[in-house]
Protein backbone atom coordinates (compact mmCIF):
# COMPACT_ATOMS: atom_id res chain seq x y z
CA UNK A 1 0.00 0.00 0.00
CA UNK A 2 2.58 2.57 0.68
CA UNK A 3 4.66 1.56 -2.58
CA UNK A 4 1.20 2.64 -4.32
CA UNK A 5 1.45 5.99 -2.07
CA UNK A 6 4.82 6.94 -3.26
CA UNK A 7 4.37 6.55 -6.60
CA UNK A 8 1.75 8.83 -6.23
CA UNK A 9 3.67 11.41 -4.85
CA UNK A 10 5.88 10.95 -7.52
CA UNK A 11 3.88 11.42 -9.99
CA UNK A 12 2.01 14.47 -7.85
CA UNK A 13 5.93 15.88 -7.91
CA UNK A 14 6.15 15.47 -11.58
CA UNK A 15 3.09 17.30 -12.12
CA UNK A 16 3.90 20.30 -9.67
CA UNK A 17 7.14 20.11 -11.79
CA UNK A 18 5.52 20.21 -15.20
CA UNK A 19 3.28 23.06 -13.99
CA UNK A 20 6.53 24.91 -13.06
CA UNK A 21 8.44 24.13 -16.63
CA UNK A 22 4.93 25.23 -18.51
CA UNK A 23 5.12 28.45 -16.30
CA UNK A 24 8.24 28.93 -17.09
CA UNK A 25 8.20 28.09 -21.05
CA UNK A 26 5.09 30.75 -20.52
CA UNK A 27 7.27 33.54 -19.02
CA UNK A 28 10.42 33.52 -22.01
CA UNK A 29 7.61 33.17 -24.50
CA UNK A 30 6.13 36.55 -23.04
CA UNK A 31 9.36 37.98 -22.16
CA UNK A 32 10.10 37.48 -26.47
CA UNK A 33 7.13 39.34 -26.92
CA UNK A 34 7.44 42.15 -24.80
CA UNK A 35 4.54 41.56 -22.67
CA UNK A 36 3.71 43.88 -19.75
CA UNK A 37 3.21 42.70 -16.64
CA UNK A 38 -0.19 43.37 -16.44
CA UNK A 39 -1.13 41.17 -19.14
CA UNK A 40 1.56 38.37 -17.64
CA UNK A 41 -0.85 38.60 -14.79
CA UNK A 42 -3.94 38.30 -16.76
CA UNK A 43 -2.63 35.14 -18.25
CA UNK A 44 -1.61 33.49 -15.14
CA UNK A 45 -4.67 34.19 -13.79
CA UNK A 46 -6.29 32.56 -16.43
CA UNK A 47 -4.00 29.78 -15.97
CA UNK A 48 -5.22 29.81 -12.00
CA UNK A 49 -8.58 29.51 -12.73
CA UNK A 50 -8.12 26.71 -15.27
CA UNK A 51 -5.91 24.82 -12.78
CA UNK A 52 -8.13 25.46 -9.75
CA UNK A 53 -12.00 24.47 -12.04
CA UNK A 54 -10.03 20.92 -13.51
CA UNK A 55 -9.08 20.36 -9.47
CA UNK A 56 -12.25 21.45 -7.90
CA UNK A 57 -14.26 19.28 -10.77
CA UNK A 58 -11.54 16.55 -9.93
CA UNK A 59 -12.24 16.59 -6.40
CA UNK A 60 -15.94 17.16 -6.16
CA UNK A 61 -16.40 14.23 -8.50
CA UNK A 62 -14.02 11.90 -5.89
CA UNK A 63 -16.18 13.01 -3.27
CA UNK A 64 -19.14 12.41 -4.86
CA UNK A 65 -17.78 8.66 -5.34
CA UNK A 66 -16.72 8.50 -2.36
CA UNK A 67 -20.77 9.23 -1.07
CA UNK A 68 -21.66 6.93 -3.00
CA UNK A 69 -19.46 4.22 -2.10
CA UNK A 70 -20.54 5.14 1.85
CA UNK A 71 -24.25 4.73 0.80
CA UNK A 72 -23.32 1.60 -0.65
CA UNK A 73 -21.92 0.36 1.91
CA UNK A 74 -24.92 1.07 3.94
CA UNK A 75 -26.83 -0.06 1.71
CA UNK A 76 -25.51 -3.54 1.16
CA UNK A 77 -25.22 -3.80 5.09
CA UNK A 78 -28.47 -3.13 5.74
CA UNK A 79 -29.74 -5.62 3.26
CA UNK A 80 -27.36 -8.14 4.60
CA UNK A 81 -29.12 -7.94 8.13
CA UNK A 82 -32.11 -8.12 6.75
CA UNK A 83 -31.30 -11.38 4.89
CA UNK A 84 -29.06 -12.52 7.56
CA UNK A 85 -32.47 -12.19 9.74
CA UNK A 86 -34.46 -14.07 7.50
CA UNK A 87 -32.03 -16.77 6.13
CA UNK A 88 -31.72 -17.19 10.48
CA UNK A 89 -27.60 -16.71 9.71
CA UNK A 90 -26.02 -14.89 12.39
CA UNK A 91 -25.10 -11.11 11.16
CA UNK A 92 -22.00 -10.53 8.65
CA UNK A 93 -19.00 -8.52 10.26
CA UNK A 94 -16.97 -5.96 7.78
CA UNK A 95 -13.22 -6.36 8.56
CA UNK A 96 -11.96 -3.23 9.84
CA UNK A 97 -8.56 -3.17 8.24
CA UNK A 98 -10.37 -3.43 4.16
CA UNK A 99 -10.23 0.30 2.52
CA UNK A 100 -13.53 1.59 1.78
CA UNK A 101 -13.63 0.24 -1.67
CA UNK A 102 -12.82 -3.43 -0.33
CA UNK A 103 -15.12 -3.34 2.31
CA UNK A 104 -17.79 -2.36 -0.30
CA UNK A 105 -16.95 -5.00 -2.88
CA UNK A 106 -16.78 -7.25 -0.01
CA UNK A 107 -20.30 -6.59 1.06
CA UNK A 108 -21.60 -6.43 -2.37
CA UNK A 109 -20.13 -9.92 -2.84
CA UNK A 110 -21.69 -11.06 0.31
CA UNK A 111 -25.09 -9.34 -0.33
CA UNK A 112 -25.21 -11.68 -3.98
CA UNK A 113 -24.10 -14.65 -2.13
CA UNK A 114 -26.76 -14.24 0.22
CA UNK A 115 -29.93 -12.88 -2.19
CA UNK A 116 -28.59 -15.98 -4.25
CA UNK A 117 -29.28 -18.31 -0.73
CA UNK A 118 -32.99 -16.60 -0.89
CA UNK A 119 -33.53 -17.23 -3.73
CA UNK A 120 -32.65 -20.80 -3.95
CA UNK A 121 -34.18 -21.50 -0.46
CA UNK A 122 -37.69 -20.26 -1.72
CA UNK A 123 -37.36 -22.39 -4.69
CA UNK A 124 -36.67 -25.26 -2.97
CA UNK A 125 -39.36 -24.20 -0.29
CA UNK A 126 -42.00 -23.84 -3.29
CA UNK A 127 -40.80 -27.49 -4.82
CA UNK A 128 -41.26 -29.45 -1.28
CA UNK A 129 -44.37 -27.25 -0.45
CA UNK A 130 -45.68 -28.43 -4.05
CA UNK A 131 -45.40 -32.35 -3.12
CA UNK A 132 -46.45 -31.97 0.71
CA UNK A 133 -49.62 -30.50 -0.30
CA UNK A 134 -50.41 -33.01 -3.00
CA UNK A 135 -49.28 -35.83 -0.19
CA UNK A 136 -51.48 -34.01 2.20
CA UNK A 137 -54.42 -33.81 -0.39
CA UNK A 138 -54.31 -37.62 -1.01
CA UNK A 139 -54.12 -38.21 2.73
CA UNK A 140 -56.22 -35.40 4.01
CA UNK A 141 -54.23 -33.89 6.51
CA UNK A 142 -52.93 -30.64 7.34
CA UNK A 143 -49.48 -29.84 5.52
CA UNK A 144 -46.66 -28.37 7.15
CA UNK A 145 -47.20 -25.06 8.40
CA UNK A 146 -43.98 -22.00 7.24
CA UNK A 147 -45.60 -18.67 7.36
CA UNK A 148 -46.12 -17.29 3.67
CA UNK A 149 -43.99 -14.90 2.90
CA UNK A 150 -41.24 -15.92 5.19
CA UNK A 151 -38.11 -17.54 3.98
CA UNK A 152 -37.86 -20.80 5.95
CA UNK A 153 -34.55 -21.38 8.07
CA UNK A 154 -32.29 -24.51 7.16
CA UNK A 155 -34.06 -26.36 10.17
CA UNK A 156 -37.88 -25.74 8.90
CA UNK A 157 -36.42 -27.34 5.34
CA UNK A 158 -34.99 -30.34 7.00
CA UNK A 159 -38.52 -30.75 9.12
CA UNK A 160 -40.55 -29.89 5.81
CA UNK A 161 -38.36 -32.63 4.10
CA UNK A 162 -38.93 -35.48 7.21
CA UNK A 163 -42.39 -34.75 7.22
CA UNK A 164 -42.87 -35.41 3.63
CA UNK A 165 -40.72 -38.42 3.66
CA UNK A 166 -43.30 -39.57 6.57
CA UNK A 167 -46.39 -38.88 4.32
CA UNK A 168 -44.83 -40.53 1.67
CA UNK A 169 -44.61 -43.08 3.35
CA UNK A 170 -48.32 -42.84 4.85
CA UNK A 171 -49.44 -43.04 1.77
CA UNK A 172 -47.28 -46.00 0.49
CA UNK A 173 -48.95 -47.74 3.60
CA UNK A 174 -52.59 -46.72 3.02
CA UNK A 175 -52.06 -47.21 -0.84
CA UNK A 176 -51.01 -50.37 0.12
CA UNK A 177 -53.74 -51.55 2.30
CA UNK A 178 -56.58 -49.64 0.01
CA UNK A 179 -54.74 -52.00 -3.04
CA UNK A 180 -55.31 -55.64 -1.03
CA UNK A 181 -58.77 -53.98 0.34
CA UNK A 182 -59.69 -53.14 -3.34
CA UNK A 183 -58.51 -56.89 -4.48
CA UNK A 184 -60.53 -58.18 -1.92
CA UNK A 185 -63.62 -56.83 -2.20
CA UNK A 186 -63.10 -56.74 -6.23
CA UNK A 187 -63.04 -61.06 -5.75
CA UNK A 188 -65.45 -61.32 -3.30
CA UNK A 189 -68.30 -59.14 -5.91
CA UNK A 190 -66.85 -61.62 -8.44
CA UNK A 191 -67.40 -65.05 -6.37
CA UNK A 192 -70.62 -63.68 -5.39
CA UNK A 193 -71.47 -62.67 -9.34
CA UNK A 194 -73.17 -59.11 -8.13
CA UNK A 195 -72.35 -55.39 -9.64
CA UNK A 196 -71.31 -52.36 -7.21
CA UNK A 197 -74.35 -50.89 -6.08
CA UNK A 198 -73.20 -48.08 -4.13
CA UNK A 199 -70.84 -45.02 -4.68
CA UNK A 200 -68.63 -46.72 -2.12
CA UNK A 201 -68.22 -50.06 -3.66
CA UNK A 202 -68.07 -48.30 -7.09
CA UNK A 203 -64.84 -46.00 -5.74
CA UNK A 204 -63.42 -49.53 -4.03
CA UNK A 205 -63.06 -51.18 -7.76
CA UNK A 206 -62.46 -48.68 -9.19
CA UNK A 207 -59.33 -48.29 -11.63
CA UNK A 208 -58.06 -44.13 -11.15
CA UNK A 209 -56.23 -44.37 -7.43
CA UNK A 210 -55.93 -41.30 -7.32
CA UNK A 211 -59.50 -40.56 -7.44
CA UNK A 212 -59.87 -42.16 -3.89
CA UNK A 213 -58.86 -39.84 -0.77
CA UNK A 214 -56.99 -42.51 1.16
CA UNK A 215 -58.13 -41.06 4.55
CA UNK A 216 -58.36 -43.36 7.43
CA UNK A 217 -61.96 -43.08 7.62
CA UNK A 218 -62.65 -44.13 3.86
CA UNK A 219 -59.95 -47.02 4.51
CA UNK A 220 -62.13 -47.68 7.88
CA UNK A 221 -65.39 -47.64 5.46
CA UNK A 222 -63.41 -50.33 3.21
CA UNK A 223 -62.35 -52.38 5.88
CA UNK A 224 -66.19 -52.76 6.79
CA UNK A 225 -67.35 -52.84 3.34
CA UNK A 226 -65.21 -55.89 2.56
CA UNK A 227 -66.63 -57.58 6.10
CA UNK A 228 -70.09 -56.93 5.25
CA UNK A 229 -69.06 -58.73 1.26
CA UNK A 230 -67.88 -61.43 3.57
CA UNK A 231 -70.68 -61.87 5.61
CA UNK A 232 -73.38 -61.91 2.42
CA UNK A 233 -70.46 -63.94 1.29
CA UNK A 234 -70.87 -66.60 3.61
CA UNK A 235 -74.56 -66.43 3.96
CA UNK A 236 -74.94 -67.10 0.16
CA UNK A 237 -72.48 -70.33 0.73
CA UNK A 238 -74.44 -71.12 3.72
CA UNK A 239 -77.84 -70.70 1.31
CA UNK A 240 -75.94 -72.91 -1.00
CA UNK A 241 -74.41 -75.42 1.24
CA UNK A 242 -78.27 -75.54 2.55
CA UNK A 243 -80.13 -75.84 -0.68
CA UNK A 244 -77.48 -78.54 -2.02
CA UNK A 245 -78.05 -80.34 1.15
CA UNK A 246 -81.61 -80.59 0.55
CA UNK A 247 -81.01 -81.58 -3.27
CA UNK A 248 -78.54 -83.94 -1.95
CA UNK A 249 -81.30 -85.72 0.44
CA UNK A 250 -84.20 -85.38 -2.24
CA UNK A 251 -82.03 -87.39 -4.81
CA UNK A 252 -81.54 -89.99 -1.99
CA UNK A 253 -85.29 -90.06 -1.44
CA UNK A 254 -86.84 -89.90 -4.85
CA UNK A 255 -83.55 -92.49 -6.24
CA UNK A 256 -82.71 -90.14 -8.46
CA UNK A 257 -80.34 -92.24 -10.96
CA UNK A 258 -76.33 -90.69 -11.02
CA UNK A 259 -76.66 -89.43 -14.48
CA UNK A 260 -78.80 -86.96 -13.39
CA UNK A 261 -76.90 -85.72 -10.30
CA UNK A 262 -73.10 -86.09 -11.92
CA UNK A 263 -75.01 -83.78 -14.54
CA UNK A 264 -75.96 -81.32 -11.96
CA UNK A 265 -72.73 -81.66 -10.28
CA UNK A 266 -70.19 -80.51 -12.57
CA UNK A 267 -70.41 -77.30 -12.42
CA UNK A 268 -67.97 -75.14 -12.39
CA UNK A 269 -66.31 -71.19 -13.34
CA UNK A 270 -69.92 -69.73 -12.31
CA UNK A 271 -70.63 -67.36 -9.66
CA UNK A 272 -71.95 -68.16 -6.08
CA UNK A 273 -74.87 -66.49 -7.56
CA UNK A 274 -75.87 -68.15 -10.62
CA UNK A 275 -74.73 -71.26 -8.75
CA UNK A 276 -77.00 -71.03 -6.28
CA UNK A 277 -79.93 -70.45 -8.88
CA UNK A 278 -78.74 -73.59 -10.94
CA UNK A 279 -79.12 -75.55 -7.65
CA UNK A 280 -82.07 -74.16 -6.75
CA UNK A 281 -83.81 -75.04 -10.04
CA UNK A 282 -82.47 -78.72 -9.40
CA UNK A 283 -84.67 -77.95 -5.68
CA UNK A 284 -87.72 -77.01 -7.47
CA UNK A 285 -87.42 -79.88 -9.94
CA UNK A 286 -86.98 -82.25 -7.03
CA UNK A 287 -89.99 -80.50 -4.93
CA UNK A 288 -91.92 -81.47 -7.75
CA UNK A 289 -91.23 -84.32 -8.12
CA UNK A 290 -91.66 -85.32 -4.97
CA UNK A 291 -95.33 -83.87 -5.06
CA UNK A 292 -95.66 -86.77 -7.45
CA UNK A 293 -94.07 -89.34 -5.13
CA UNK A 294 -95.44 -88.81 -2.56
CA UNK A 295 -95.85 -92.11 -0.74
CA UNK A 296 -92.39 -93.25 -2.08
CA UNK A 297 -91.39 -90.23 -0.51
CA UNK A 298 -93.12 -90.43 3.03
CA UNK A 299 -92.04 -94.64 2.90
CA UNK A 300 -88.34 -93.55 2.83
CA UNK A 301 -88.61 -91.04 5.36
CA UNK A 302 -90.15 -93.61 7.13
CA UNK A 303 -86.94 -95.82 6.82
CA UNK A 304 -84.72 -92.61 7.80
CA UNK A 305 -86.68 -92.08 10.89
CA UNK A 306 -86.44 -95.81 11.65
CA UNK A 307 -83.03 -95.50 11.54
CA UNK A 308 -82.55 -92.56 13.60
CA UNK A 309 -84.50 -94.09 15.97
CA UNK A 310 -82.47 -97.05 15.96
CA UNK A 311 -79.36 -94.82 17.20
CA UNK A 312 -81.10 -92.43 19.68
CA UNK A 313 -82.39 -95.63 21.22
CA UNK A 314 -86.00 -95.04 20.84
CA UNK A 315 -88.89 -96.93 22.99
CA UNK A 316 -91.89 -98.15 21.31
CA UNK A 317 -93.82 -95.62 23.23
CA UNK A 318 -91.78 -92.73 21.99
CA UNK A 319 -92.22 -93.76 18.57
CA UNK A 320 -95.42 -93.99 18.91
CA UNK A 321 -95.62 -90.32 19.94
CA UNK A 322 -95.57 -89.59 16.10
CA UNK A 323 -98.73 -90.90 14.99
CA UNK A 324 -98.12 -89.49 11.63
CA UNK A 325 -96.10 -92.67 11.03
CA UNK A 326 -98.91 -95.21 11.25
CA UNK A 327 -100.87 -92.89 8.98
CA UNK A 328 -101.93 -94.18 5.29
CA UNK A 329 -103.08 -90.80 3.84
CA UNK A 330 -100.36 -89.96 1.57
CA UNK A 331 -100.73 -86.32 1.45
CA UNK A 332 -98.97 -82.84 1.36
CA UNK A 333 -99.23 -82.27 4.58
CA UNK A 334 -98.39 -85.84 6.11
CA UNK A 335 -95.31 -85.35 3.83
CA UNK A 336 -94.76 -81.77 5.70
CA UNK A 337 -95.01 -83.64 9.06
CA UNK A 338 -92.56 -86.52 7.92
CA UNK A 339 -90.19 -83.81 7.37
CA UNK A 340 -90.26 -81.75 10.55
CA UNK A 341 -89.81 -84.61 12.22
CA UNK A 342 -86.96 -85.84 10.15
CA UNK A 343 -85.23 -82.34 11.29
CA UNK A 344 -86.02 -82.66 14.57
CA UNK A 345 -84.34 -86.25 14.80
CA UNK A 346 -81.70 -85.07 13.08
CA UNK A 347 -81.01 -82.79 15.09
CA UNK A 348 -81.49 -84.43 18.11
CA UNK A 349 -78.79 -87.14 17.02
CA UNK A 350 -76.79 -84.48 15.61
CA UNK A 351 -76.75 -82.81 19.54
CA UNK A 352 -75.91 -86.22 20.95
CA UNK A 353 -73.95 -87.80 18.57
CA UNK A 354 -70.89 -88.92 21.10
CA UNK A 355 -73.00 -89.89 23.54
CA UNK A 356 -74.80 -92.06 21.55
CA UNK A 357 -72.10 -93.39 20.08
CA UNK A 358 -70.54 -94.33 22.89
CA UNK A 359 -73.50 -95.84 24.22
CA UNK A 360 -74.12 -97.80 20.81
CA UNK A 361 -70.64 -98.87 21.73
CA UNK A 362 -71.61 -100.39 25.16
CA UNK A 363 -74.68 -101.73 23.54
CA UNK A 364 -72.35 -104.02 21.37
CA UNK A 365 -69.44 -104.97 23.76
CA UNK A 366 -72.86 -105.61 26.39
CA UNK A 367 -74.02 -108.32 23.76
CA UNK A 368 -70.83 -109.98 23.24
CA UNK A 369 -70.65 -109.95 26.78
CA UNK A 370 -73.62 -111.49 27.11
CA UNK A 371 -73.18 -114.29 24.57
CA UNK A 372 -69.73 -115.32 26.50
CA UNK A 373 -71.65 -115.54 29.71
CA UNK A 374 -74.05 -117.45 28.48
CA UNK A 375 -71.22 -119.56 27.10
CA UNK A 376 -69.24 -119.59 30.21
CA UNK A 377 -72.85 -121.54 31.97
CA UNK A 378 -72.84 -124.15 29.62
CA UNK A 379 -72.02 -127.41 31.38
CA UNK A 380 -70.55 -129.09 28.50
CA UNK A 381 -67.53 -126.11 27.54
CA UNK A 382 -64.88 -127.86 29.68
CA UNK A 383 -65.09 -130.83 27.18
CA UNK A 384 -63.30 -127.88 24.63
CA UNK A 385 -59.69 -128.85 24.63
CA UNK A 386 -58.57 -126.54 21.87
CA UNK A 387 -57.87 -123.50 23.95
CA UNK A 388 -61.49 -122.07 22.97
CA UNK A 389 -61.77 -122.00 26.46
CA UNK A 390 -59.20 -119.84 27.57
CA UNK A 391 -59.74 -117.25 24.88
CA UNK A 392 -63.33 -116.85 25.88
CA UNK A 393 -62.19 -115.91 29.62
CA UNK A 394 -59.67 -113.47 28.35
CA UNK A 395 -62.19 -111.89 26.32
CA UNK A 396 -64.91 -111.99 28.92
CA UNK A 397 -62.59 -110.71 31.11
CA UNK A 398 -61.69 -107.47 28.47
CA UNK A 399 -65.48 -107.02 28.35
CA UNK A 400 -66.33 -106.47 31.53
CA UNK A 401 -63.51 -104.46 32.13
CA UNK A 402 -64.22 -102.49 28.86
CA UNK A 403 -68.07 -102.03 30.03
CA UNK A 404 -67.00 -100.66 33.48
CA UNK A 405 -64.91 -97.82 31.46
CA UNK A 406 -67.98 -97.17 29.35
CA UNK A 407 -70.23 -96.74 31.90
CA UNK A 408 -67.86 -94.39 33.84
CA UNK A 409 -66.88 -92.09 30.62
CA UNK A 410 -70.83 -92.14 30.11
CA UNK A 411 -71.88 -91.53 33.45
CA UNK A 412 -69.59 -88.01 33.56
CA UNK A 413 -70.90 -87.19 30.24
CA UNK A 414 -74.45 -87.60 30.91
CA UNK A 415 -74.17 -85.53 33.90
CA UNK A 416 -72.33 -83.15 31.86
CA UNK A 417 -75.05 -82.79 29.10
CA UNK A 418 -77.92 -82.91 31.78
CA UNK A 419 -76.31 -79.96 33.84
CA UNK A 420 -76.14 -78.31 30.33
CA UNK A 421 -79.08 -79.01 28.72
CA UNK A 422 -81.56 -78.76 32.11
CA UNK A 423 -83.37 -82.26 31.19
CA UNK A 424 -82.91 -85.98 31.84
CA UNK A 425 -80.85 -87.95 28.95
CA UNK A 426 -82.59 -91.07 28.33
CA UNK A 427 -81.93 -94.45 27.13
CA UNK A 428 -84.73 -96.60 26.05
CA UNK A 429 -87.10 -94.15 27.82
CA UNK A 430 -84.82 -94.66 31.27
CA UNK A 431 -81.76 -93.09 32.70
CA UNK A 432 -79.02 -94.53 31.54
CA UNK A 433 -77.07 -95.95 34.96
CA UNK A 434 -80.79 -97.13 35.14
CA UNK A 435 -81.06 -99.03 31.86
CA UNK A 436 -77.74 -100.46 32.74
CA UNK A 437 -78.61 -101.35 36.08
CA UNK A 438 -81.76 -103.15 34.80
CA UNK A 439 -79.44 -105.07 32.12
CA UNK A 440 -77.23 -106.27 35.07
CA UNK A 441 -80.30 -107.62 36.88
CA UNK A 442 -81.46 -108.98 33.81
CA UNK A 443 -78.79 -111.08 33.31
CA UNK A 444 -78.54 -112.44 36.87
CA UNK A 445 -82.41 -113.50 36.85
CA UNK A 446 -81.94 -114.86 33.88
CA UNK A 447 -78.73 -117.44 34.89
CA UNK A 448 -80.88 -118.05 38.31
CA UNK A 449 -83.52 -118.99 35.56
CA UNK A 450 -81.29 -121.09 33.56
CA UNK A 451 -79.32 -123.05 37.18
CA UNK A 452 -82.83 -123.69 38.34
CA UNK A 453 -83.88 -125.32 34.88
CA UNK A 454 -80.85 -127.50 35.15
CA UNK A 455 -81.53 -128.59 38.67
CA UNK A 456 -84.93 -129.42 37.75
CA UNK A 457 -83.83 -131.53 35.02
CA UNK A 458 -81.27 -133.54 36.75
CA UNK A 459 -83.40 -133.92 39.61
CA UNK A 460 -86.17 -135.41 37.07
CA UNK A 461 -83.91 -137.01 35.08
CA UNK A 462 -82.08 -139.36 37.65
CA UNK A 463 -83.54 -142.30 39.39
CA UNK A 464 -83.52 -142.78 42.82
CA UNK A 465 -80.72 -145.52 43.53
CA UNK A 466 -80.19 -147.32 47.25
CA UNK A 467 -76.51 -145.62 48.47
CA UNK A 468 -74.08 -149.11 48.05
CA UNK A 469 -70.86 -148.86 50.13
CA UNK A 470 -68.07 -147.49 48.07
CA UNK A 471 -65.05 -150.12 47.73
CA UNK A 472 -62.16 -148.66 49.52
CA UNK A 473 -58.85 -147.30 47.71
CA UNK A 474 -59.27 -144.50 44.81
CA UNK A 475 -62.08 -144.84 42.74
CA UNK A 476 -61.39 -145.75 39.95
CA UNK A 477 -64.70 -145.67 38.34
CA UNK A 478 -65.60 -142.07 38.30
CA UNK A 479 -66.20 -140.16 35.33
CA UNK A 480 -65.38 -137.62 34.02
CA UNK A 481 -68.79 -136.65 33.54
CA UNK A 482 -68.95 -136.15 37.46
CA UNK A 483 -65.91 -134.32 37.53
CA UNK A 484 -67.06 -132.11 34.68
CA UNK A 485 -70.33 -131.20 36.81
CA UNK A 486 -68.57 -130.80 40.35
CA UNK A 487 -66.20 -128.30 38.42
CA UNK A 488 -69.01 -126.41 36.59
CA UNK A 489 -70.98 -126.33 39.50
CA UNK A 490 -68.09 -124.66 41.25
CA UNK A 491 -67.08 -121.72 38.45
CA UNK A 492 -70.86 -121.23 38.06
CA UNK A 493 -71.44 -120.48 41.30
CA UNK A 494 -68.28 -118.27 41.52
CA UNK A 495 -69.43 -116.25 38.47
CA UNK A 496 -72.68 -115.99 39.81
CA UNK A 497 -71.70 -114.34 42.74
CA UNK A 498 -68.95 -111.99 40.39
CA UNK A 499 -71.92 -111.07 38.30
CA UNK A 500 -73.90 -110.08 41.23
CA UNK A 501 -71.59 -108.34 42.87
CA UNK A 502 -71.05 -106.10 39.74
CA UNK A 503 -74.48 -105.59 39.34
CA UNK A 504 -74.92 -104.40 42.93
CA UNK A 505 -71.88 -102.14 42.18
CA UNK A 506 -73.70 -100.71 39.05
CA UNK A 507 -77.17 -99.88 41.01
CA UNK A 508 -75.07 -97.97 43.54
CA UNK A 509 -73.70 -96.13 41.04
CA UNK A 510 -76.87 -95.39 39.29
Amino acid sequence: MSRYRRKSEVLASSVISSTNQALATLMDIWDGLGIKEEMRLQRIEEVRKHIEELFNRMINEERDMKDRIEKSIQFCQKQLKALSHELSLEEYKVDESLTILQIERDLRVRLEILAKQKNERLEELRILQQKDQELCSDLCVTPYYIPSGSIPSLVQIEELKEHIKVQAEEKRKRLQVFSTLRAEIRQCLGEMGRQAENSLEQDAICEDEEAFFLTPENIKALTVLKAQLELKKEALVSTLNAVKEKVLSLWDLLQVVQEEREACQIISGVSISEELRLWENELARLEELKMVNLKQVVLKIREELNAYWEKCFYTLEQRKEFAAYYCDDFTEDLLSKHDEEMIKMKMLYEKCKLILEAVAKWETSWTQFVILEKKASDPNRFSNRGGTLLKEEKERAKLQKLLSKLEEELKSRIDLWETEQGRPFLIKGSAFMDYVASQWELLKQQKEREKQDRTQKKEETTPFKTPIKRPAGPCSQSTPSSKNRKLNGTTNSTLSRTNISHSGNQMTQS
